[in-house]
């Protein structure tokens, strides 16, 4: 019988690349891409190529799951990104980076986005010195984030930080860690995504 590993690393396999939902786990030998390169299930072998609407479907899916969101929040964002000025796909790339739960993550606050959500919404979190539980708040350029000024909340993110030490931070967001905050210095840009994905393809499919 097969070993189970859980939806989160069979996500991983049928996309056929690592998309870090499991934090830490993906970047040693126990990631299921690392150990298994090919999809979950039987019978992978007979499965066609996918067509122009699967390929897009597939990359609109992985944006989805590598933030976390649902397809109403993603519905949301797509119809923000198409209002702003600029290239869409550049647009919603960027608001979902701005996501509070993905720049906690990205200063190693959290092993995982997932973890840094739990976070957020237990209200260890502060953004310019003011609890904010709402996982989707989208930081701006010279915001702080950082822990509640409290015991539990910093030793909670000391810990992971410890845990995730070596982790790169993006430039856009400048870690002081004597501070323990981080403070975002400048609005992503598509090269500063982390996202492994064709957004042209997710606007073409949103847009028909």
């Amino acid at each position: 019988m097969a070993r189970y590993i859980g939806p989160q690393c069979r996500l991983c396999r049928r996309e056929g690349e690592k998309l870090f939902l499991k934090g830490m786990r993906c970047d040693t030998v126990k990631c299921a891409i690392t150990k298994r390169k090919y999809p979950p299930g039987q019978f992978t072998w007979g499965r066609g190529k996918l067509s122009k609407y699967g390929i897009q479907f597939r990359e609109k899916q992985k944006v989805k799951r590598f933030y976390g969101i649902l397809e109403r929040q993603f519905q949301n964002y797509f119809g923000r990104a198409e209002r702003q000025k600029g290239n869409t796909g550049e647009n919603l790339l960027n608001m979902l980076e701005r996501r509070l739960d993905n720049v906690v993550y990205l200063l190693t606050f959290a092993a995982s986005r997932k973890s840094a959500r739990q976070l957020i919404l237990h209200g260890h979190i502060t953004v310019n010195n003011k609890k904010v539980d709402i996982a989707s708040y989208l930081i701006k350029v010279g915001d702080v984030v950082k822990p509640k000024n409290n015991e539990i909340s910093q030793n909670i993110v000391k810990a992971n930080i410890e845990l995730v030490k070596g982790r790169n931070i993006p430039a856009w967001i400048q870690f002081r860690t004597d501070a323990l905050e981080g403070v975002v210095t400048q609005l992503p840009t598509r090269e500063d995504s982390s996202v492994p994905v064709q957004e042209q393809l997710i606007v073409e499919l949103c847009s028909k």
